[in-house]
């Protein structure tokens, strides 16, 4: 635990940050059915990966989000939590036999830990108005650097060639998916006294419905991220998770079909359920 967040037992430790982000990736993992998602007993639209090699891949990455909480309390810059950012990446790909499991949550649930660190470091609890707000203020210009660099990774080139909001534009603009969509659809669906998992299947579908998923983009093309989006879209025009296992479970084969699989979705669902552990 870092020394300015000790001094603050009103605000959550680096360690209750990031412990709250390897539980949310978890809640993600273990929510059933997802389309195209790996869950604890199906593989989704992936033959290379299953719940043995996130677990693994969680295993690999706890300590990271506990450090750049630290790094966030202690205002480092921009380039140390990208460093620290590529070598929990160095640590998942090994841990996964070279397979990307969470490379995109440690880009996501990173930055929004070092946020929270940041709160925590004033004695403040972290809020998603504070996080969004930490961010911006602490590396909100960096972001935008970043933004402009042209990615290397099939889901950034995705996005770029079909004018779409990639991953790291969605960082840039402060996470706007996560605040103006997930946020508020899990806060909802727990205020309508929906169970655990059916509020965050309604979020998933929510965030799927309004995202530029790279991963959807890339695996599908245009057409297979409109496909996605509509089928989402009409999920919850037609109840939501209240519909039941085979409303999901009849998208998720579909998605399969298309070997579609919205990872930046997922992404975006876990770092909700992170806000909703330290809420």
């Amino acid at each position: 635990m870092s020394a300015p967040l000790a001094r603050h037992a009103a605000a959550p430790t680096a360690q209750q940050i990031g412990r709250a982000a390897t539980l949310a990736l978890y809640d993600e993992l273990a929510l059933s059915p997802k389309p195209g998602l790996v869950t604890l007993t199906d593989r989704g639209s992936h033959t290379d990966m299953d719940a043995h090699t996130f677990m693994r891949s969680l295993f690999a990455l706890r300590g990271y989000f506990v450090r750049i909480a630290e790094l966030g309390a202690a205002g480092a810059p921009f380039e140390a939590l990208e460093q620290a950012g590529i070598a929990a990446e160095a640590r998942m790909l090994a841990a996964t036999g070279g397979i990307n499991t969470h490379r995109g949550a440690i880009f996501m649930l990173g930055l929004l830990c070092a946020s929270a660190g940041a709160l925590a470091a004033q004695g403040e609890r972290p809020t998603p108005e504070g996080v969004r707000a930490a961010l911006h203020r602490h590396w909100g210009d960096a972001l935008a650097r970043r933004a402009t660099r042209a990615s290397t990774l099939p889901g950034g080139i995705a996005a770029r060639r079909l004018g779409l909001r990639g991953a790291s534009a969605e960082a840039a603009q402060g996470f706007p998916t996560l605040f103006n969509t997930a946020v508020p659809a899990l806060r909802a669906a727990t205020a309508r006294g929906l169970p655990r998992q059916a509020a965050q299947l309604d979020t998933l579908f929510a965030v799927i419905a309004a995202l530029d998923d790279s991963n959807l983009a890339h695996r599908g093309g245009l057409a297979g991220l409109r496909f996605a989006q509509a089928a989402a879209r009409g999920f919850l025009a037609a109840g939501g998770a209240a519909q039941g296992r085979p409303a999901a479970e009849a998208i998720g084969a579909a998605f399969v079909r298309r070997n579609l699989s919205p990872g930046g979705s997922a992404d975006t669902l876990a770092a909700a359920c992170w806000l909703q552990r330290l809420g």
